[in-house]
């Protein structure tokens, strides 16, 4: 596990913003939003080169198991190159902001208005965190 937070509120309405660089040779990494590890609403997951993903970001959600997988075939990534990724959600949804500035969403399957867990894993570097 590359970071985590615990125990910091993000609430519908508030923007949380990610910015990091993928490692040298990044297959992929993921950003978690959630209740603890193993209930999590969120799981944003680009991946250069994974199984038969290429340049391609799953989304999915884990209660007690793995959803349904949403794919966004929009790539604006580049393993040498820092990103920004901006989320914020409602009770229905999450909108996600990719680094060129494209929009995503993904259903907020939890209904929850509050999450204390967030993490990010993978092949790289976390420079900044703000909830705002």
């Amino acid at each position: 596990m590359v970071f985590t937070v615990k125990d910091m509120t993000f609430k519908a309405g508030q923007e949380l913003t990610i910015s990091g660089k993928p490692k040298s040779g990044c297959n992929l990494f993921s950003i978690n939003i959630g209740h603890d590890p193993d209930n999590i609403a969120l799981h944003f997951n680009p991946r250069f080169n994974y199984g038969s993903d290429n340049n391609i970001i799953v989304c999915n959600s884990n209660r007690g198991g793995w959803g349904e997988e949403l794919k966004e075939h929009c790539f604006p990534f580049d393993k040498s190159e820092s990103f920004k990724v901006v989320v914020s959600f409602n009770n229905e949804q999450f909108y996600i902001k990719l680094p060129n500035g494209t929009m995503m969403s993904f259903p907020n399957r939890f209904g929850d208005d509050s999450f204390k867990h967030i993490d990010v894993q993978g092949d790289v570097k976390v420079q900044g965190l703000k909830i705002k």
